[in-house]
């Protein structure tokens, strides 16, 4: 009998161990405690997610008042960090990426990731935000399929009992009419897929079968084997380039999440801020309406009181009537702006909308006003689009795709090879049984062959035959597959390249589109600028004109219609000028938008966004312990 040979024996070993070696951990949503049992019962628990949470942070109730929400910018922007439901539908983007790369690491195809994000919230009333309610656009989400090759070992079992009888036409050979066969079937094999692209199987097979017959030699008889079989392809499937690429392409999905939350974050950022400087114009067009309205009243009043001693016709009062009901027309469509610009507000920053009385009916209350500084920074164009290339993540996100598609594409190539395979096995079988005692039907010619010693015995010396490789079998060949004309494979490769260079030219494009987008926020930022210092010396004239007029009418030089008249232009002149105000804080928002400096802008923690839970504590109420 032969030795063990030791290289053999320590494949087996190996490869009888690989469920541990190769396996991937699977990704735990949420974490449980374990048993002594988990190590073996954890691949095949479901991982349960969480319930979303619909509950606001405890920084909207902190900031109400006696029926008033208080709100600074930063508290805005900090409400919508931690209860914006865009934002919290992609924090699942990690997960998803993460469930994708251990799907790849054990050798199945990965679906990608969603790389479209929303505006963030609805503008209302307000207008929208431009180029900051563009986002990245939905792109399709690429499905890269499996190499066929599974990383995670499979093991496989088949045990089966069958009872036969079957009519023999010929009894010379088997001694019987009818053959009785109890036949017992165990086998049992594990597989294992390798970065190289082959494939190892290790089969563990035994037979047993009792028959009636009385001339074989073994009565029951047992024949085993043990194989290895190896596949490897030498062309076409071959490599670690190939057999990694979903894996590089789920590593760099990871990335990818990264900058698809970042630019939901942006937007949604971005959008809080317009939403806020709106509600501000809001009310402050609501106090201009107001003081158009006192001055409307007030010349009601005194002409009533001149038409009553007799030194002015009644129809003045007739006239400045009609003035009071238009302005009180204005002032209710003001406030009609402010309560819809609070709701719309209200809700972006909440979970559960307008669910809560106390929020849906408190007014809010802006404690930032609008601040316009005295000197413009002056920045170079050429530096605000090399910081809005550096900062805005489409456009890494962008490149990001390309890469995994050149990644992908080394498959497509991969494909158009021959395939060349070689094929190995090495089989250890052996044989054992009981001399058969059954007794040989009378007058039969044929004699029982006496069982060889060496097979005599039982399951023990099945073992000892296989791991003693008495009976060794060896095979090594090659597998040859040669497309003739291999017009299919040549048709996915040019049509990849193709998708490929189109992707190119989409980021071109992108790029192309960001210089456009900074040229225009920073023109809308000069005009901004500019329109409001000219509403400033408007407004400024306007009430002079005024003054002067209600002079004027005090000794008779004038009329209460050009009073009137100058009422309006100073009402006029006085919301222009506040729609200026907006109008520049806007364009600067819009600006930073453009240049991907809104997080910086507004000192927003990129990992707080992603924990849902900023430390910045709410700003102190105005006119509550103390403060202003």
């Amino acid at each position: 009998m032969r030795q063990v040979q030791s290289p053999i024996a320590v494949l087996c070993v190996l490869l009888t161990v690989a469920p541990w070696t190769y396996a991937q951990q699977s990704p735990q949503l949420e974490t449980e405690r374990p048993h002594w049992y988990s190590r073996f019962t954890i691949p095949y628990e479901p991982r349960t997610v969480p319930p979303v949470n619909v509950s606001n942070s405890g920084r909207l109730d902190s900031l109400l008042r006696a029926g008033k929400l208080y709100l600074s910018l930063s508290d805005a922007i900090a409400l919508a960090l931690e209860n914006n439901l865009d934002i919290e539908v992609l924090r699942y983007e990690f997960s998803l990426a993460n469930t994708d790369l251990a799907r790849a690491k054990a050798g199945a195809s990965i679906v990608g990731i969603p790389t479209g994000v929303t505006s963030g919230i609805p503008t209302g009333v307000g207008g929208t935000l431009g180029a900051a309610n563009a986002g990245l656009a939905a792109g399709p989400v690429a499905t890269y399929f499996a190499n066929g090759v599974s990383f995670d070992p499979v093991a496989t079992g088949v045990i089966n009992w069958a009872h036969n009888t079957t009519p023999q036409q010929n009894t010379v050979t088997t001694g019987t009419t009818a053959l009785v066969s109890t036949n017992k079937v165990a086998n049992f094999s594990i597989s294992q897929g390798f970065m190289t692209g082959g494939t190892a199987t290790l089969s563990y097979n035994n037979f047993n079968q009792a028959q009636n017959a009385p001339f074989n030699a073994f009565e029951p008889a047992t024949v085993s084997n043990l194989d290895l079989a190896i596949n490897q392809p030498l062309l076409q499937g071959f490599g670690r380039a190939l057999t990694n690429r979903t894996i590089r392409i789920a590593g760099n999905n990871l990335k990818a999440a990264d900058l698809v939350f970042k630019q939901q974050v942006i937007n949604t950022v971005a959008n809080v801020v317009q939403l806020y400087w709106n509600l501000v114009y809001f009310n402050g067009d609501v106090e201009v309406k107001k003081k158009a309205l006192a001055l409307a009243e007030k010349l009601y009043d005194d002409n009533k009181k001149q038409v009553e001693i007799g030194t002015l016709a009644p129809i003045e009062i007739i006239r400045a009537e009609a003035q009071v009901a238009s302005s009180q027309q204005a002032l209710v469509q003001s406030q009609t702006n402010v309560l819809q610009q609070e709701t719309v507000l209200k809700s972006a920053l909440s979970r559960n909308g307008l669910a809560s009385p106390a929020i849906a009916e408190a007014s809010v209350v802006p404690t930032d006003p609008i601040r316009i500084p005295e000197v413009e920074a002056i920045e170079p164009i050429q530096d605000l689009i090399s910081m809005a290339l550096d900062n805005r993540p489409e456009v890494a996100q962008s490149r990001i795709q390309i890469d995994n598609a050149k990644i992908a594409l080394t498959g497509t190539r991969n494909q158009m090879l021959p395939s060349l395979n070689l094929v190995a096995d090495v089989r250890n079988s052996a044989l054992a049984g009981s001399q058969n005692e059954l007794p040989i039907p009378p007058g039969s010619p044929l004699r029982r062959q006496i069982a060889d010693p060496f097979f005599v015995g039982g399951y023990g010396d099945v073992l000892r035959q296989l791991f003693g490789r008495n009976f060794p079998t060896y095979s090594a060949g090659m597998q040859l597959n040669i497309p003739l004309r291999n017009r299919t494979a040549q048709a996915n490769m040019i049509t990849a390249e193709l998708n490929l260079r189109q992707n190119e030219l989409f980021v071109q494009r992108m790029i192309n589109q960001i210089r456009v987008d900074v040229q225009n926020g920073l023109i809308l930022v000069q005009q901004a600028r500019a329109q409001y210092q000219s509403a400033v010396k408007a407004r400024v004239l306007a009430e002079q004109t005024l003054d002067a007029e209600q002079k004027k009418l005090a000794v008779g030089a004038s009329t209460p219609f050009l009073v009137i008249q100058a009422q309006r232009d100073l009402a006029t002149a006085a919301g222009t000028e506040v729609q200026a105000q907006a109008a520049y804080v806007l364009a600067r928002n819009q600006l930073d938008f453009a240049t991907g400096m809104v997080l910086d802008t507004n000192h927003v923690e990129i990992d707080e966004a992603k924990t849902g839970r900023v430390s910045k504590a709410p700003n102190p109420l105005p006119g509550i312990n103390g403060n202003r």
